[in-house]
């Protein structure tokens, strides 16, 4: 399998799963999420990846979501499901769930907290992504799993010879590093990375790179325009979109995917609460964003950015956290 088996590109959201204030699963806002995401052009989705809460939900949960996403989006996109886990094992089954739910792909980090060898991780990766007859996405996220897979020499490009891997979605913070990747692998597998600035923009048209995915999608009106004006060859366009993006991404994410105010799950269901998106609560150990002047911050970023937040909207929330 290699980069012409998919699709994939262009920018997808990271879906947060939608929790009740009490911490279930909120069902019907994972749907009506779904339904927000197609209307606003995304193209693709990613469940259960960690903006969607894997780590605090049940296996029987996490297939769940999987099955809700995928039957609400019915196809119009594609869906990639996150099945990390600690173990080749569990990882594998929840891959397997996928393909058979109508999954698009499956995406995994390595394995949390161990930080797993060089030797490791490829075997990891073996395993779980010839486990199901899916196109597979490794996904290199320092942050969350403390090894830097675009650190390895080599690494990226023996994942990528790996049969059923398609893609990679590099989010290492070092910017460096992550245009190697692109260097190394793009001809071969699709690569999503952080291409919505300038810097990103001058590689996808110069060195390649497909697409983008963020957490939750509250930056969806202008990168979805971003990557239609990239496709285009209308640079001009596509930086204009670019200032757009980085009025909100910018000053709500640092460079290295830490929040600005909060952690960046829980400042997301402020920002798409204010929004009035079905985004729902967090689930512990996350708390919810709860300080007046927090909240009033993140709505006046969205206002600033162009993005509807009614007058007051920051108070309420605030109020009602």
């Amino acid at each position: 399998m290699n980069r012409n088996d998919v699709d994939w590109a262009g920018y997808w959201p990271a879906s947060p799963t939608p929790f009740t204030k009490d911490g279930a699963l909120d069902e019907s806002a994972l749907r009506e999420l779904m339904e927000l995401y197609v209307s606003n052009g995304v193209h693709g989705v990613l469940l259960n990846g960690s903006t969607g809460e894997w780590f605090s939900q049940s296996p029987e949960e996490r297939r769940r979501v999987a099955e809700v996403g995928i039957e609400a989006v019915a196809g119009r996109v594609p869906v990639i499901i996150g099945v990390t886990a600690y173990t080749a094992a569990e990882a594998s089954a929840l891959a397997r769930h996928a393909e058979g739910a109508g999954a698009s792909g499956a995406l995994a980090t390595p394995p949390p907290y161990i930080h797993p060898s060089r030797r490791e991780i490829l075997e990891f990766y073996k395993r779980v992504s010839e486990s199901a007859d899916l196109p597979f996405m490794a996904y290199n996220w320092p942050r969350g799993v403390s090894v830097d897979m675009a650190a390895a020499p080599g690494l990226m490009s023996a994942i990528a010879d790996l049969p059923q891997v398609a893609a990679i979605k590099d989010s290492t913070g070092d910017w460096n590093a992550m245009v190697a990747t692109v260097e190394e692998v793009s001809h071969r597998v699709r690569v999503f990375g952080s291409f919505v600035h300038r810097k990103g923009l001058a590689v996808l048209l110069g060195l390649g790179g497909d697409g983008a995915i963020d957490g939750g999608g509250v930056g969806a009106p202008f990168a979805v325009p971003f990557f239609e004006a990239v496709e285009a060859g209308d640079a001009d366009l596509a930086r204009f979109w670019i200032e757009k993006y980085q009025a909100i991404s910018g000053r709500l994410i640092h460079p290295d995917y830490s929040g600005v105010f909060a952690s960046p799950i829980s400042q997301l269901k402020a920002a798409m609460s204010l929004l009035d998106q079905p985004g729902g609560h967090v689930r512990e150990p996350l708390l919810p964003v709860e300080d007046p002047a927090v909240i009033g911050k993140i709505a006046d970023i969205l206002r600033e950015a162009g993005l509807h937040v009614p007058a007051g909207r920051g108070q309420e929330v605030g109020a009602a956290a």
